[in-house]
Formats: structure tokens, sequence, C-alpha cells
């Protein structure tokens, strides 16, 4: 997932919204099995959880509550990442997966320069 992909590439809510919508994407295409049912269950929550709390943290009440809603964002990211290395996909999903993990990653140091310049 690069930034080209999006006319509004530093827009949060619509990058979110892009990953949540690859995770699912990608879901669909894990070989079944036990495992990968399960760690899926848990991708595809985490995923749509980091921009719905993103968006909750733009409606927000004051910055404390925006600070949370960040935070719990960031930690949704996080927990994507875990799923996203846990599953395991077949040698035709591993740029996708890689791919995810590396924009998990990126929206958790997104997240991460939001706390950090809100706290100051």
């Amino acid at each position: 997932m690069d930034q080209t992909e999006s006319p509004h590439p530093y827009d949060l809510e619509d990058r979110t919204l892009r990953f949540a919508k690859a995770v699912f994407a990608f879901v669909r295409t894990l070989p079944p099995s036990v495992a990968n049912i399960e760690v899926s269950k848990q991708l595809v929550r985490s995923a749509g959880s980091v921009g719905a709390n993103y968006i909750e943290a733009t409606e927000s009440l004051g910055k404390k509550d925006f600070l949370m809603k960040v935070k719990i964002s960031r930690r949704e990211a996080k927990e994507s990442r875990y799923w996203l290395e846990l599953v395991h996909s077949g040698p035709d999903e591993a740029s996708a997966q890689e791919r995810l993990i590396n924009e998990s990653v990126q929206l958790m140091k997104i997240f991460g320069a939001i706390i950090r310049n809100r706290q100051s």
C-alpha cells in the first residue's frame, strides 16, 4: 500500500479505511485452516478498529479523549501487525502480507507521532 493509491495520501481516515479493506481482501485469499479462520477473525476486528477509533478521535470531546482514541488506534494497528505475522499465507499472498505488515507499522508510527506531539 503506497501513498499514490489515494488522491488524499495524508488523510488518515481514508488511509485507515484502505488498510481495513486491504486486510479484508487479503483474508479472503488465505488458505482455509482452523488456525487461519480463528486468526482471520481477530485480524478483521483489529484492522477495522484502527480507523473506527481514529474517526472517534477526530470527533473527541477534548484533548484527553482524543489522545485515548489515538492510543487505541495505535494499539489496534499493533495488534493487526501481530495477527498478520501469525497468519499462514500461501506463496502467492506473501507479498500482500508483507505490504500489510508494513502499512500497520507505518500507521503505528503515525499514531505514535500524533501522541507525542499532542502530549507536549
